[in-house]
């Protein structure tokens, strides 16, 4: 890699770094080139990316972003897991952590607070945007509904009766 790649590498996560809203730093044990291509799959499918970068690349490219902290967590095989949804990365990186032991989470952050292990994975047990939005919809919808049954419960109660007093002259 020459200079000008390495400045334009540099360039590109730090524009990155600027606009995720968590980046997951995790550490390659051994990931055979199959692993690590179905972990960007899932990280895709999750709404995430990841990215192997060299440790002094990132270290450059984290300056002057909310994650400058991540430095200290750069050593040894890293990749980013990073994404916009707070919990996307998180959550896909965790899930296939759990299931591959040869990718450990090292920590992360979240905006400007730093996360270590154990908060990364509090952060993967919480339910995505996604997710809330749904929730969120329901219980406005709810009572809407309750209203639209309550309001035709009469006429379907009168169609039932007038039903039955047909069908009792008809026989």
């Amino acid at each position: 890699m020459d200079r000008s790649q390495k400045s334009d590498a540099v360039a590109e996560l730090n524009a990155v770094f600027n606009e995720v809203g968590v980046v997951v730093v995790t550490r390659n044990l051994g990931l055979s080139v199959a692993q690590s291509t179905d972990l960007r799959g899932k990280m895709r499918d999750a709404g995430a990316s990841y990215k192997v970068a060299k440790n002094r690349l990132a270290a450059l490219a984290l300056k002057d972003t909310q994650y400058e902290g991540l430095e200290e967590l750069l050593s040894g095989p890293t990749a980013l897991g990073y994404s916009e949804d707070p919990v996307a990365a998180a959550k896909a990186a965790v899930e296939f952590a759990k299931s591959n032991d040869k990718l450990e989470i090292v920590g992360g952050s979240m905006g400007g607070q730093m996360l270590d292990e154990a908060g990364i994975k509090a952060l993967a047990s919480m339910p995505s945007l996604d997710e809330l939005r749904g929730t969120i919809i329901g219980l406005v919808n709810a009572p809407a509904t309750k209203i639209a049954q309550v309001v035709n419960a009469p006429a379907n109660k009168l169609a039932r009766v007038f039903g039955a007093y047909g069908a009792k002259e008809a026989a």
